[in-house]
């Protein structure tokens, strides 16, 4: 492969949910965690697992598989969290989307990728960029700032404001 064609090739984060394998660019990944104790938080979408505490700050975490309706994820030895950045007007957004297990990171040639299966006009397929073909399957690649609306993304955003305001109201009580 040229140097060229290599400058041209997307790494990608594969993570599986419900035995599909998906990918995410990764330069909209932050890290991998293990699972973390999630704090439930009142009134939100079922596929707003609560929020975890990152190095002292509070990460929404989603539940993708309740998301595409999909059974919900159950905790096992590869479940995780992919701290992922999402793109809501002209604000980054953190949240953390669990998975059934990481897979690896690759390199997928754009020329590779088909694009998204049309599945009519009820069915919204934004969310996906293309479907890459590995071996004897495909690899449904994702485009994260397009999985939520905005309206969720706004609700996820401020259960999360909300969540660490009143963290730091606890904590200056107990000072």
């Amino acid at each position: 492969m040229s140097e060229k064609e290599n400058s041209n090739s997307i790494h990608y984060l594969t993570f599986t949910l419900d035995g599909e394998v998906f990918a995410l660019d990764i330069s909209k990944v932050r890290e991998v965690l293990d699972y973390a104790k999630i704090t439930k938080i009142p009134r939100t979408p079922d596929f707003m697992r609560g929020v975890i505490n990152l190095r002292g700050n509070v990460v929404p975490v989603i539940d993708v598989r309740l998301k595409f309706g999909l059974t919900e994820t159950q905790r096992t030895v590869d479940t995780c969290i992919i701290i992922v950045e999402v793109q809501m007007d002209e604000e980054n957004i953190v949240l953390g989307a669990l998975a059934d297990s990481v897979k690896e990171v690759l390199e997928i040639e754009p020329s590779t990728v088909e694009p998204a299966p049309k599945m009519g006009t009820r069915l919204n397929t934004k969310f996906i960029d293309g479907m890459a073909k590995q071996d004897e399957s495909f690899i449904i690649i994702l485009n994260i700032d397009k999985i939520f609306s905005t309206d969720e993304l706004t609700l996820v955003n401020e259960s999360s404001q909300l969540q660490s305001e009143e963290k730091e109201t606890l904590e200056s009580q107990d000072a």
